[in-house]
This record gives C-alpha cells, sequence and structure tokens, in this order.
C-alpha cells in the first residue's frame, strides 16, 4: 500500500491582513483604557501623506510579521500618564497578537495633549 497524500485535509491556503485592520484594532483598544481622551492626528513631515492611520493618531509598520506601533493620544486632564501609556501598550499588544497572530515589537505611546472639561462661558 501506497501512502497518498491525505486527500481529507484540506489545503492551507494564504491569509493576508489588509493594514486598516491593525489600525482599527490598535485604535479600538486604545479608546478602551480609561484615561484615554482622544486619538490626536500625527504631526509631522511630507512622509506622513504616504502612510494609512494618519488622521486616527495610529501608525503602523509590518515587517516580517512584526508590527511596531506609534499611537499619538490625548489624555483625560485627571488621568495618570505613566498608568494610561502602560495600560495602552498593553492592551494593544494583547489585542494584535490575539486577534491577528502576530507579534508586537513594540507599541510606542506618545502623550500630545491633554483634555480639560470644557467651562462654560459667562
Amino acid at each position: 500500500m501506497t501512502d497518498a497524500p491525505n486527500a481529507e485535509q484540506p489545503r492551507q491556503g494564504k491569509t493576508t491582513i489588509a493594514p486598516d485592520v491593525l489600525v482599527t484594532v490598535a485604535r479600538l483598544s486604545t479608546m478602551s483604557v480609561p484615561g484615554v481622551a482622544r486619538m490626536s492626528p500625527i504631526p509631522g513631515g511630507v512622509d506622513r501623506l504616504f502612510q494609512r492611520g494618519q488622521n486616527d493618531g495610529v501608525r503602523i509598520e509590518v515587517k516580517n510579521n512584526t508590527v511596531r506601533v506609534d499611537l499619538h493620544l490625548i489624555i483625560a486632564h485627571d488621568a495618570s500618564v505613566r498608568d494610561v501609556s502602560r495600560g495602552v501598550q498593553t492592551a494593544v499588544a494583547r489585542a494584535i497578537q490575539e486577534t491577528v497572530g502576530m507579534d508586537v515589537l513594540e507599541v510606542n505611546v506618545h502623550i500630545e495633549d491633554v483634555a480639560y472639561p470644557e467651562t462654560p462661558k459667562p
């Protein structure tokens, strides 16, 4: 009897993930962390015009199936910068690893501003 290829097992194909999926996962997991008021547009030069996620405050770089994330945030006035930053790093890394299955090399958090409640004008 000869060993024939296993006809019962389906062939494995290829899965591709659009960069916008990574941006969405990073943005939503960031916004779930207490103390994050909102995302901030990424400041910068000419190169930002050619990258995805700039208006979402998220910059994603994928290389060799690993991800680097830069997040630009505005935090609440009563939040601890250190606690929020660490919470965001943990949440984003976990979300990308669990949802997409890619390794996360680094999650860089850039605090762009602090959101204070608006005071009514007299």
